[in-house]
């Protein structure tokens, strides 16, 4: 009785790496816009039910090939990531809590019935494409390698066939407005999650959908979406939202929706709440007393409710956070027909979300220790 070959697991040790003939020029950081300027190499590997992954490759960028029926275009069967590097004081390219992103891809991807993969060997293979594409890394505050790892199903099958690549893209500000305040339109009738959906996934059914609702509210003068479900604050566009809120003993309130199934567990969004949670007991946010008291928390948050706040004078701040923006202040939502002013501030950010944008931000580029979140990427 014969039996099936073990079918092999995405491995690093089995990289194959064809570099480019010829290398594009890298633009001046000055002209990058997101996602428009894509590097020489990406990060390639296939899945099939008999021999299970192939030796992953580190090739040239280009396109390739797939047969019009593949699941991933009549079905939407795909998962994706969005990471950054950045390089750090000693020129060395590092990547913030990467092991958060490839676990939530790892989840996003199961969530879609697509091939399991070794979470900490894609990481390496990861730490090997930055290496490669190192002299893409712009340098600066606000500069980054945004990384986009994707997996796809071919097949009609669970877990049949599939493709899994790694493309990587230089990149500046997020928005053209910089640190400027948005201006978000609430939206009521129209859904972006909801219990029991794929909302806490990072799968391209949610994010086509959106697209609509968010053209609608750019063409009313708005900048992005604020996602309610029923009465509650969910996310803003791809961002998760923040509110900080003065207490009665003199302290702060920094809350967020909690993770209901309906929100992203964000990896900025999960940073935000440890390091509020640090100050000042175990390090002090920059341009932050340390006798001002932070209290993060994870609660559901009304429109009703950011209404009272308001009109008591209690509502502070209020930003979304993400991978692209980092924490980026929101400063108008429009509301039943009418516009909502919120706390606005000189150069954009209130004072608490300017404290965790800067301490963030130096984390990431390796100026601030903490944690073990910055990691390098050996060559």
């Amino acid at each position: 009785m014969s039996t099936q070959p073990e079918r092999a697991g995405l491995e690093a040790s089995r990289l194959i790496t064809v570099l480019a003939n010829e290398l594009k020029p890298v633009p001046p950081p000055q002209e990058l816009r997101f996602g428009q300027s894509m590097t020489d190499h990406m990060l390639f590997a296939s899945y099939d039910p008999v021999n299970g992954w192939s030796a992953p490759e580190i090739k040239p960028y280009g396109p390739f090939t797939l047969e019009p029926n593949s699941s991933c275009f009549q079905y939407g069967t795909s998962a994706f990531e969005g990471m950054k590097a950045y390089v750090g004081p000693d020129g060395e390219p590092r990547l913030f809590r990467p092991e958060m992103n490839i676990a939530r891809f790892a989840r996003s991807a199961a969530r879609m019935s697509l091939p399991p993969f070794n979470p900490d060997e894609l990481l390496k293979l990861i730490k090997a494409l930055v290496a490669v594409e190192k002299r893409w890394i712009p340098a600066g505050k606000g500069y980054s390698l945004y990384i986009r790892p994707m997996i796809v199903a071919i097949g009609l099958l669970t877990s049949n066939t599939a493709l899994l690549w790694v493309m990587c893209a230089p990149t500046g500000p997020y928005l053209k407005g910089g640190s400027q305040a948005l201006s978000l339109l609430a939206m009521r009738d129209t859904v972006r999650a909801w219990p029991g959906g794929t909302g806490e996934y990072k799968v391209a059914c949610n994010y086509g959908p959106t697209i609509n609702p968010v053209q609608a509210a750019l063409d009313k003068g708005y900048d992005q979406t604020l996602w309610l479900l029923g009465d509650k604050i969910t996310e803003a566009g791809v961002m998760n939202v923040f509110i900080v809120l003065k207490r009665d003993d003199g302290g702060i309130d920094l809350i967020t929706p909690p993770l209901d199934g309906t929100i992203l567990p964000g990896v900025t969004r999960d940073s935000i709440l440890a390091l509020a949670a640090a100050h000042p007991a175990r390090m002090t946010l920059p341009g932050l007393a340390p006798t001002t008291l932070l209290h993060p928390s994870e609660r559901t948050m009304t429109m009703t409710e950011l209404q009272a706040w308001l009109a008591e004078g209690r509502l502070l701040e209020m930003f979304s956070v993400g991978t692209a923006v980092v924490v980026q202040p929101i400063g108008n939502i429009g509301y039943d027909g009418k516009d909502i002013a919120l706390p606005t501030f000189e150069g954009g950010r209130g004072p608490v979300g300017q404290a965790l944008y800067e301490r963030l931000t130096d984390i990431q580029d390796g100026r601030f220790e903490w944690e073990g979140w910055s990691v390098r990427c050996e060559d």
